[in-house]
């Protein structure tokens, strides 16, 4: 087998969201001329996931298989072929701590230019950093010129010493070499890697909610990932290796039944919460595929309750490692498979002491309705990513007018080593 570079039309763009229970792309078609620019969302797939557990590669034949199948619907429904994509990546082997960088202004003008910004951002890369790690993104919080502090965006500015404080968020770098291996042998290329959660914050937060202080939490099926934002910035993020298959594993053990039993219990009865719930009311598994077994609703919301409790009781411990713990004004916005489940709103509230509310995707010119929900807005949000990489107008907010630092360099990497593998 011979790796071939092969470059996308650039009106296509695909995001490719590796989960632990499904696979999802989105495909949006990226049109420009001399007066407009649009971005139309054509495709949306979805298919199981085999291989993937936790955000990570358990079984890279499962996994190359899960990507071809969803790559090959995805071509038959925008009857074009997809080439290149952008991937997510999640996980609890993602670690971020903040980092700051110093450099001198070598001009005689003192003033600031891009390529000091980027050279303060890379000696705040640079910070001793865990073994087998590799950096992913380098988000820039605030620079400091001289004396003067909060600083935005210095370019243009006129000092002798220029001072950022980043947020670095680092992989495995293992792991991040076996999800790129699985992508590259299904014959796609990769554009670049994004941190699933900061991918996915570009489509349901809006810029007021990231300036007043905002978390979005996603649940998935094995993982919970936070990612806060304070003042535009992101302050912290975390992977919990906790997700909504925990609770459908809890009702499996509690119910005495298969797992597949208890998923369609969960997806079908069940609620977060007490309210709405006739104490009398009963369900019998057999007209779930299960045995004759008769539980009551009751009963069941006891099981799904105690671990979502669980869940944002981990998600406030978070906060407080960070000192915001009932101190977001815009609380919390879930996302996720898990964000669908009954009730769940009230007790994010109830734990958190923060406002709740199911993340709502931003308007896109499309015609496929379920792009709308809340399970694409990882792949969704890749596919706005990769549109502000090539709409040069395009600035996204959070990352101080383009100059966040992705994991090129890490893909770069990856490509190498799997080309030496096929030599």
């Amino acid at each position: 087998m011979k790796l071939v570079s092969k470059s996308m039309p650039e009106e296509l763009i695909a995001g490719l969201d590796i989960g632990s229970s499904q696979i999802r792309i989105v495909i949006g078609q990226f049109s420009r001329n001399q007066e407009t620019q649009q971005l139309n969302i054509i495709g949306v797939v979805e298919v199981p996931s085999q291989g993937v557990s936790k955000g990570s590669v358990v079984s890279i034949e499962d996994t190359v298989s899960s990507i071809s199948t969803a790559l090959e619907k995805a071509e038959r429904m925008v009857g074009l072929p997809i080439e290149n994509v952008w991937i997510s990546i999640g996980g609890v082997h993602i670690n971020s701590q903040e980092s700051n960088g110093v450099i001198a202004i070598p001009r005689t003008s003192g003033e600031i230019q891009e390529e000091d910004i980027e050279r303060v951002i890379d000696a705040a890369k640079s910070v001793a950093a865990p073994v087998n790690y590799d950096v992913l993104h380098v988000i820039p919080k605030t620079f400091t010129v001289d004396n003067q502090s909060g600083v935005k965006d210095p370019v243009g500015m006129t000092g002798l010493r220029l001072e950022v404080t980043t947020q670095v968020v680092r992989g495995l770098s293992s792991h991040i070499k076996n999800l790129t291996k699985c992508v590259y042998r299904t014959g796609l290329d990769i554009n670049d890697i994004v941190l699933s959660s900061l991918a996915a914050s570009e489509v349901v937060l809006n810029v007021r909610q990231k300036e007043l202080g905002v978390a979005l939490v996603d649940i998935g099926a094995s993982t919970t990932n936070i990612l806060v934002f304070e003042e535009g910035d992101v302050i912290h993020t975390a992977i919990l290796p906790i997700g909504a298959d925990h609770i459908t594993a809890d009702l499996a053990i509690g119910l005495q039944s298969a797992v597949e039993v208890a998923e369609r219990v969960k997806l079908e009865y069940g609620r977060a919460t007490y309210d709405k719930i006739d104490k009398g009311e009963e369900i019998n598994l057999r007209d779930l595929g299960g045995d004759d077994q008769v539980f009551s609703k009751q009963y069941i919301t006891e099981i799904i309750n105690a671990r979502v409790e669980e869940i944002f009781e981990k998600v406030d411990v978070e906060l407080q490692k960070i000192n915001r713990s009932g101190l977001l004004p815009a609380g919390i916005v879930l996302i996720g498979g898990g964000a669908k489940l009954a009730g769940i709103l009230e007790i994010a509230k109830k734990k958190t002491m923060l406002p709740a509310a199911v993340g709502v995707v931003q308007n896109f010119n499309t015609a496929i309705d379920k792009v709308n929900d809340v399970v694409f807005v990882n792949s969704l949000g890749l596919v706005l990513w990769g549109y502000q990489m090539l709409d040069q107008k395009g600035r996204s907010k959070f990352n101080l007018g383009g100059k966040l630092q992705s994991a090129k360099d890490v893909v770069e990497g990856a490509k190498k080593w799997f080309k030496s593998l096929l030599s």
